[in-house]
This record gives C-alpha cells, sequence and structure tokens, in this order.
C-alpha cells in the first residue's frame, strides 16, 4: 500500500483491509469485487490484484529466502530485499529514496538518480555498506537518517552520524545532492462526469475485466458514452493528478431518454458494495 501512496493516507486503509482480509488464506479466497472495493480511494489497483496473486501462490506461508520473495507478484527489489532482512535476517540492501539521497552524498555522486544505471551503482554502494549481521537493523537505520537527517533540503548534517564519512559534507556539496534529471513535463486535462438519476439510481458503466486500467471498476458517464442526453447545470468539479497527468473534473447533472444496453441503475446502496474508481467516488461527493 505505501508504493506510491503517504503513510497518513494508507493507514485507515490498512487498517479497514486488514479487518477484513486478516490473513493470507482470506485474502487469497476473497472475491475480486470484494477484493478492489476494499482497496478503492487508494489508486493503482494492479497492487490489489498483485497482492491476492501472491497470497494465492504462498499457499499459506510466506516465503523465506529472498528468491522466493522476488518471485511473488508486485515485489520488486526493494520490497524484496526489505522484507527479507527485516523479517528473515537475509543479507540484502534496501534502496529507496532516502537511502539514494545519502549514497549519493557520501560518495558525493552527481549522476542522476533516475537512471537505472545509476540506481544499479548505488545498489552496489549499498551492499558493500551492509551489515551482514544485522542487516534488517541496517536497513532501517540506513532510511531513517534519509528520513530524519540527510533531507532533501537543509540536511542536518551536524547531527549525521555518518558525517565524517560523507564526502559531499567534506566538499560542501550536500545541498546540490541528488542530481534528478528530465522530470517529465505536466499534462492538464479537462473533462466531465455525468450524474444521471432516475428514481433514486444513478447511471452507471463497469469497466470489462480485460481493461489496461481499473477493470471491473464502476464509473460515471462522461459525454461521449452517451448519444443522445441532455446537460444540466454543473454541481461541482473536482482536481486528480496520475502520475504526470494533472485532471480537472466537472461534475454535471444530466437527463437521458433511454438507457444505453451496457449500462445499469445503481442505487447507492449497491455501490457501498461494489468496487468504485477514485474520480466516481469524487464526483459522487457532490450528489
Amino acid at each position: 500500500m505505501l508504493q506510491q501512496t503517504r503513510v497518513a493516507a494508507v493507514i485507515p486503509y490498512y487498517e479497514r483491509f486488514l479487518q477484513r482480509f486478516p490473513d493470507i488464506a482470506s485474502l487469497a479466497a476473497a472475491a475480486e469485487p470484494d477484493l478492489l472495493a476494499a482497496w478503492a480511494g487508494l489508486g493503482y489497483y494492479s497492487r490489489a490484484r498483485n497482492l491476492q496473486k501472491a497470497a494465492r501462490a504462498m499457499n499459506g506461508t510466506f516465503p523465506s529466502n529472498y528468491e522466493a520473495i522476488r518471485e511473488l507478484a508486485g515485489i520488486g527489489d526493494y520490497t524484496a530485499a526489505a522484507v527479507g532482512s527485516i523479517a528473515f535476517g537475509l543479507p540484502r540492501a534496501v534502496v529507496d529514496g532516502n537511502v539514494m539521497r545519502v549514497v549519493s552524498r557520501l560518495t558525493n555522486d552527481s549522476a542522476d538518480i533516475r537512471s537505472p544505471a545509476t540506481k544499479r551503482r548505488f545498489q552496489q554502494v549499498a551492499d558493500r555498506m551492509l551489515d551482514r549481521k544485522r542487516p534488517g537493523q541496517f536497513n532501517q537505520a540506513l532510511m531513517e537518517v534519509g528520513a530524519t537527517i540527510c533531507l532533501p533540503r537543509q540536511p542536518k548534517c551536524l547531527l549525521c552520524p555518518l558525517g565524517d564519512s560523507c564526502e559531499a559534507r567534506q566538499l560542501g556539496t550536500q545541498n546540490q545532492l541528488p542530481v534528478k534529471l528530465g522530470k517529465p513535463k505536466s499534462i492538464k486535462i479537462e473533462r466531465t462526469l455525468l450524474i444521471i438519476r432516475e428514481d433514486g439510481k444513478l447511471l452507471m458503466w463497469q469497466r470489462s475485466a480485460e481493461s489496461q486500467k481499473l477493470a471491473g471498476f464502476w464509473e460515471l458517464p462522461e459525454p461521449e458514452h452517451v448519444s443522445s442526453f441532455k446537460l444540466g447545470v454543473q454541481v461541482g468539479y473536482f482536481r486528480h493528478s496520475i502520475t504526470n497527468h494533472n485532471y480537472r473534473f466537472r461534475v454535471c447533472l444530466g437527463e437521458i431518454a433511454q438507457k444505453p444496453s451496457e449500462f445499469e441503475w445503481l442505487t447507492m446502496d449497491q455501490m457501498q458494495k461494489l468496487p468504485l474508481s477514485t474520480t466516481a467516488r469524487k464526483a459522487l461527493t457532490f450528489f
């Protein structure tokens, strides 16, 4: 859940998710609509599907060696190293954004940290630094140094336990590192969502199971989805960001003469039990 999402935002979802799926078996056995409904609002829904794939692959027992952990769906080098070192004492260095910043300054390396080659080199540096007798404690300590002392701006060098070994501090370049080049340009997109009501129900459509984005999720219609409709007043708007795409959604009332065959009329109670996209949830706050 913490992948691409802030800790403060994750905590209530994490607590509710564990109440709904308290162990590997319950997660593995969950119906996909229930799984997605429990995840709804966090975004990046492939994470939820991968979590379930991993649970099903475990057969009730979490693997305790790095290679087996790494093979689980949705698990990359960072997560496998973190879980392996902290839970099982495996000698694998963790390299996240905080560790990248620490390594960049320790070695006074001005290479672009977005570059795969730089990431591989920093992984090698972290592997050499790793305390193999206490890998979990070492990894957590290095991440904590990056999170609390070796800050992106105004690093607290005088408090740093690694200060005597830091080449950037000795050369006075700590505020210039790390270097991050090639940030993608922001793309602004305007869209309209329609709230179409009939007898206390709302018109909704569901993405197909083969959809590359939000497969199986329910959505509000947009003007291009319905051919004959009457646009009503705007009842609100909201902003929504995905990577470098910044959306501005207008939420408007609408009327329709006949329901398209691929749409459904749903009550609010029904929708509470279904996986709704984040944009649909935001739009429905104006209803």
